[in-house]
C-alpha cells in the first residue's frame, strides 16, 4: 500500500476502512449486500482546531490507531497517487466514538 498524498488541515482525519468480514457461516457477502465497516486505521490527522483563545488544539488519535466512527460520518477521497484508486475517508475528530484497544 502506498502512502496517501493527502494532508488532512484543522481537525480532520484520514482513515482507512477495515476489509469486509465474511460472515460465521464463512459466507462473503457481496458488497451491495453489506454494510460499510465502520472501524478502520488512522493514517494522518490534521494539526488541530484552534479554540475561541487562538490555542491550537491538538488532536486524541494518533496515525496507526484503529478507531471507531458514525455510520454516515465523513467523505469518501481516493488516492490521486494510486493507479487502483483505493478509497479512504476523511472525517472529523467530533465523528470518532472511540480508539479501540
Amino acid at each position: 500500500m502506498a502512502k496517501p498524498k493527502i494532508k488532512p488541515l484543522g481537525n480532520f482525519v484520514l482513515i482507512q476502512r477495515s476489509k469486509a468480514q465474511t460472515t460465521k457461516g464463512g459466507i462473503l457477502l457481496p458488497d451491495t449486500a453489506q454494510e460499510k465497516p465502520r472501524e478502520g486505521e488512522v493514517l494522518a490527522v490534521g494539526p488541530g482546531k484552534f479554540d475561541e483563545n487562538g490555542r491550537q488544539l491538538t488532536l486524541s488519535v494518533k496515525v496507526g490507531d484503529r478507531v471507531l466512527f458514525s455510520s454516515y460520518s465523513g467523505t469518501e477521497v481516493k488516492n490521486p497517487s494510486q493507479d487502483n484508486e483505493e478509497e479512504y475517508l476523511l472525517i472529523k475528530e467530533d465523528d470518532i466514538l472511540g480508539i479501540l484497544a
